[in-house]
């Protein structure tokens, strides 16, 4: 079952069409599909990650309107993926500067390929619902991000795991005093895909009253208005946008391309930040090599810049899953 549907806001008038997706379906013949879709892709011109696995189709992709929908299109045309939908966002510039497409076991990595079925997932829940039920007593709220993205922004109320990838979820949620005394779970995640299988986890484990955002927190700050959200701060994207907030509007955030963590103006300003190389959270752990790489790094990007040409290192805010 995919949880969300095409935007019917009105479009913007930027040029780049931005494209969040996934579905889970079963895609024996994977191997055959990423050649297939990235020869579709790069002869639209397309940019972003799309991820094939056994288990589904995952990825943000962008391009030119007409050209990223007749993409679309042609996704939907496999019969297992026809009910495939989408979430729209607009960007004046293209967020990615390459395009990749690669085969995965697991279209999120959380070790467990085969646990998410329509039977296994747990209950969806529409944004406009959603503030009712993480209000209601008994009910643990849970943010199935990592730090990373959890630093910047979450519901007001919300357990933060502390994982450093999606992998530690499944221990913690075993091991979670949070959990044990709750009538019912609300979980959330960015777009909904992690909410999938970390659902399905916990009612394998026993719990029976499992809920979690339909389309995640894009579509929660898509569809709510500012005045009644019960959202904080910003939220994590994983291209070059870095962060969005109500309206899916970008955050002014940017990227540390030693550490890929968001960083604050007040970030850039600390005495451990260089652009590139190192933020003040990964400086001490940064070895003299690293930085000479990372500078390296940032005189080829500045030179193809003024070729007018893409250095191969700049893409999107790639983290663990």
């Amino acid at each position: 079952m995919t949880i969300a549907s095409e935007s019917s806001a009105e479009i913007a008038p930027q040029r780049h069409l931005i494209a969040a997706l996934y579905k889970f379906a079963a895609l024996p013949d994977a191997p055959r599909l990423v050649e297939t879709y990235r020869a579709e892709a790069a002869v639209r011109d397309l940019r972003g990650v799309l991820l094939i696995a056994p288990e589904g189709i995952n990825g943000t992709i962008s391009g030119a309107p007409e050209r990223l929908r007749d993409f679309l299109a042609l996704l939907r045309r496999d019969p297992r993926l026809a009910d495939l939908s989408w979430k729209e966002s607009w960007a004046e510039a293209a967020p990615t500067r390459r395009l990749r497409v690669r085969l995965k076991r697991e279209i999120v990595s959380m070790g467990a390929p085969d646990i998410v079925s329509p039977a296994t997932v747990g209950t969806y829940v529409a944004p406009r619902d959603w503030n009712a039920l993480i209000t209601t007593p008994g009910v643990a709220v849970i943010d199935v991000r990592n730090d990373y993205e959890t630093a910047i922004g979450g519901f007001k109320g919300a357990i933060d795991p502390g994982t450093e990838r999606f992998r530690d979820f499944p221990s913690w949620a075993e091991a979670a005093p949070a959990l044990r005394g709750a009538e019912a779970v609300a979980m959330y995640c960015t777009g909904g895909i992690r909410c999938e299988k970390a659902s399905a986890y916990l009612r394998a484990l026993g719990h029976a009253r499992v809920y979690h955002l339909e389309g995640g927190v894009l579509r929660y700050l898509e569809t709510e208005p500012a005045e009644t959200s019960l959202w904080r701060g910003q939220c994590f994207v994983f291209d070059e946008r870095v962060s969005v907030g109500h309206g899916l509007a970008p955050g002014g955030l940017s990227l540390c391309r030693g550490c890929r963590r968001p960083l604050t103006a007040e970030d850039r300003r600390h005495p451990a930040f260089v652009d590139g190389v190192a933020c003040a959270a990964c400086a001490p752990a940064t070895t003299e090599a690293q930085r000479e790489g990372r500078a390296e790094r940032m005189r080829q990007m500045a030179l193809a810049q003024t070729r007018g040409a893409h250095h191969l290192a700049t893409g999107p805010a790639q983290r663990r899953s």
